[in-house]
């Protein structure tokens, strides 16, 4: 009973790409948990502030996962982000996962990678969540990977 059980556990790590394990959310602000979950517009200035691309947040057993794209009209730039939410404040919230940019006069056109803890932050009056880290590891420029509020 118990090899069939780790069985499935593992099933469903490898399936849908999660851990039945993983840690919750850290939430310390339940309003700015309320604006983050669903669907936002995603924007990487490199692409388009005029078309935008789309994040979703969920919930899964506690945990908060983000994944979004936003790809470039007739042309192959693009941001893509991917993973799970770790904590939640007021006017933050912590990343960690992976954002690819790809931006055709940026490192030679080739796919840039980020990888680890990110913060993404309100700042003034705007309304959109801007990432923190925002030199590009690839290349020595300023990337700003914004999600707009719902």
């Amino acid at each position: 009973m118990i090899k069939k059980f780790l069985f499935a556990i593992f099933l469903t790590t490898t399936i849908f790409g999660f851990s039945a394990f993983a840690q919750r959310t850290v939430v310390n602000d339940a309003k700015a948990r309320t604006m983050l979950l669903g669907r936002h517009k995603l924007s990487l200035q490199w692409i388009s502030w005029d078309y935008f691309g789309a994040a979703n947040v969920t919930n899964r057993g506690g945990v908060l996962y983000l994944k979004g794209e936003q790809k470039q009209r007739g042309g192959t730039d693009f941001v893509r982000i991917n993973g799970k939410i770790t904590e939640i404040n007021a006017k933050n919230f912590v990343f960690d996962g992976t954002i690819i940019t790809q931006v055709s006069h940026i490192n030679g056109g080739e796919p840039c990678e980020r990888t680890g803890e990110m913060t993404f932050k309100i700042t003034g009056s705007r309304k959109y969540w801007r990432l923190m880290e925002m030199d590009n590891p690839c290349e020595g420029v300023t990337d700003y990977v914004d999600i707009f509020f719902r």
